[in-house]
C-alpha cells in the first residue's frame, strides 16, 4: 500500500497530513527515514512517526460524541482549554475527529480509526448533510429567512444553507432546524451576526445518517461505520 494511504487507514492521521509528514521527514521505515511519497508498505515493514509504531488496519471503526460546550475539537490547546479528547476512553485517544465543532458548539461529533474515511465524510463534493438545531435571540424579520437561503455574502464569502425552517418561536428567541452540506468556519453565526442577530446556542443533531437521539451529553458510542464506495 502506497505510504500516504498506509498512515491514513492506520487512522494516524489524513491522507493530506500524511503526506506533509512524509515530505518532513517524519516517517522511518525498518530504521531509515523515508521521504518517498511512492514507497509501498508491506506487511514485513516497521513503520514509525517518532516513537509511535504505526500499525495498518482493514477494519473501520466508528464512533458518536455527543459533545457538550466548552470543549475544544483538538488533541491539545495553546489556552490549556479542555478538548473533546478529555471525554475519550484511554484506549481510543488514537481517534480522528470527522470534522471540527467550535468551543461553544454542542452536539454530533464523529470519530474514526480511518484518516481516508474522515476524509469522504468531510469533502464537500459528497454532499453529506449536518443538521442543527440553532436558538437565536433578536428581531427575526419574516425576510430574513428568505434571505439567508438565497445566501449571504461576507468578507467575499456567500455562505447557504440547504434548509432553514422555524421550529418555535419564543418572545425574544427564535429556535431554528438548518441543514448544510459544507460547514465552513463558524458559519452558522457569521449568518445570524450579519443579520444584527446573536446565536445563543447551537446543537449539531445529525452527521449524514446518524444522530444523538437518545444520547446523553458527553456519552460516547460506538456505531455501525456506513460502508462507502469511493
Amino acid at each position: 500500500m502506497r505510504l500516504s494511504k498506509f498512515l491514513a487507514h492506520a487512522g494516524y492521521c489524513s491522507r493530506r497530513e500524511a503526506e506533509k509528514i512524509i515530505k518532513d521527514d517524519k516517517v522511518i521505515i525498518n530504521n531509515v527515514i523515508c521521504n518517498d511519497f511512492s514507497y509501498q508498505v508491506d506487511e514485513k515493514d516497521e513503520v514509525y512517526i517518532g516513537n509511535t509504531h504505526i500499525v495498518g488496519q482493514s477494519e473501520i471503526e466508528l464512533y458518536i460524541l455527543n459533545k457538550p460546550k466548552g470543549y475544544i475539537t483538538s488533541r491539545k490547546d495553546e489556552l490549556d482549554r479542555k478538548t473533546v479528547y478529555d471525554l475519550l476512553p484511554d484506549n481510543k485517544q488514537h481517534l480522528i475527529s470527522i470534522g471540527r465543532l467550535d468551543y461553544n458548539t454542542e452536539g454530533l461529533l464523529l470519530f474514526t480509526n480511518n484518516g481516508d474515511y474522515a476524509r469522504y465524510y468531510e469533502l464537500p463534493k459528497n454532499k453529506i448533510s449536518r443538521t442543527y438545531k440553532v436558538k437565536v435571540y433578536g428581531n427575526m424579520q419574516n425576510s430574513y429567512i428568505k434571505k439567508i437561503k438565497d445566501g449571504i455574502t461576507i468578507d467575499g464569502i456567500t455562505h447557504k444553507v440547504d434548509e432553514i425552517t422555524l421550529e418555535k418561536k419564543l418572545n425574544t428567541n427564535n429556535w431554528f432546524i438548518m441543514k448544510l452540506t459544507e460547514g465552513k468556519n463558524r458559519e452558522i453565526r457569521k449568518i445570524f451576526e450579519s443579520l444584527n442577530l446573536v446565536v445563543n446556542r447551537i446543537v449539531r443533531t445529525h452527521y449524514g445518517k446518524y444522530s444523538i437521539a437518545n444520547m446523553k451529553l458527553g456519552e460516547f458510542k460506538e456505531v455501525n461505520a456506513e460502508k462507502i464506495t469511493a
